[in-house]
């Protein structure tokens, strides 16, 4: 399994007492992380689900773009301090998910994928969501965090069902036919909390 010195700057940690690990994340950096992104976007799990499986030049242009767009932050999630999962958390009001339902001007939206083929199946993505989502909603001004996962992806839908996302309609955007969900901060609140930090106020 590939590991690495920990990252001293996580910009969210959380202990989750049911799998026993330690759950972060911090914003990728083109140096240190593309190369790992480029594999992950490869394996067939993910191929289906994102079509990023292009080569390592096209990929490159494609992250650079994704760095400058200033609506959404890139992440790398970490169990036990090894990259294993990539987020894109964005601002609705700037994407065009924001065509598809009447948002507020604080809701927060996610994609998400687990890299490292190891760690599929065996529970990590639930209490990574989680975390992701209390990260979230520690903008203040957010009630509602959104997703709209492929409508194929039945393993995906299962799990942020699981979260406290609730469907609300079928959408179709430009790489796909998406199902709406929305996470309202109340409900998700009730569900509990981790022992989280973060480095963000």
């Amino acid at each position: 399994m590939f590991k690495e010195e920990k990252v001293a700057d996580y910009d969210f940690e959380s202990y989750d007492s049911e799998i026993e690990k330690n759950i972060a994340f911090r914003e990728l950096t083109i140096n240190e992380d593309i190369e790992r992104l480029h594999r992950w976007h490869h394996q067939e799990h993910v191929k289906p689900f994102w079509n990023l499986n292009i080569s390592f030049e096209h990929y490159q242009r494609h992250l650079k773009k994704m760095l400058k767009d200033s609506h959404q932050t890139l992440y790398i999630g970490h169990l036990d301090d090894v990259p294993m999962s990539y987020w894109e958390t964005y601002w609705v009001n700037e994407d065009i998910v924001g065509k598809h339902y009447e948002y507020e001007e604080a809701d927060q939206g996610i994609h998400l994928l687990i890299g490292a083929e190891e760690y599929l199946g065996k529970g990590y993505a639930l209490p990574m969501l989680k975390a992701i989502v209390s990260f979230q909603f520690q903008q203040k001004q957010t009630k509602k965090v959104i997703a709209e996962p492929d409508i194929r992806n039945d393993k995906m839908i299962h799990i942020f069902k699981k979260c406290g996302f609730k469907p609300v309609k079928t959408i179709d955007l430009p790489d796909k036919q998406g199902l709406l969900m929305f996470c309202e901060r109340e409900e998700f609140e009730k569900g509990g909390s981790n022992n989280a930090k973060s480095s963000q106020s």
